[in-house]
């Protein structure tokens, strides 16, 4: 049975189409293990030429160079330059926040998967 008041509640809450479309190509670039590479690498090392996050995440120049405009169309990275060199760093500290809280959920349910040790087979 349908609590209508709830849905009602919800549907209210929810985001707006446009929103909801911007959430879905974000997400969708967090898709790509090279781009997720050259995420944590900005995260972890600031800010980053192309040389260097080519080099940190064992990948080409010219991958990465293509990942960061993907990245930085999408608000996710911001670029600095001086001279001929480029200077690469993650926009603002809501995509910190979103990369910290999803390494943070992941090692959280590493961590408890190792204290309870393997699942079950049986289980099933």
């Amino acid at each position: 049975m349908v609590d209508p008041e709830r849905v009602a509640m919800v549907r209210a809450a929810m985001p707006g189409g446009e929103v909801v479309e911007d959430l879905v190509e974000v997400f969708s670039l967090l898709a790509d293990p090279g781009r997720v590479r050259i995420i944590t690498a900005l995260l972890e090392g600031g800010e980053m030429c192309v040389c260097d996050l080519a080099a940190a995440c064992a990948s080409r120049e010219s991958a990465v160079s293509h990942a960061l405009r993907l990245l930085r169309a999408n608000r996710v990275v911001t670029v600095r330059r001086t001279g001929r060199m480029a200077y690469y760093r993650l926009a603002d500290s809501h995509v910190r926040l979103l990369l910290d809280l999803a390494l943070t959920h992941f090692g959280h349910e590493d961590a408890q998967t190792a204290r309870k040790g393997p699942p079950d087979p049986e289980a099933r």
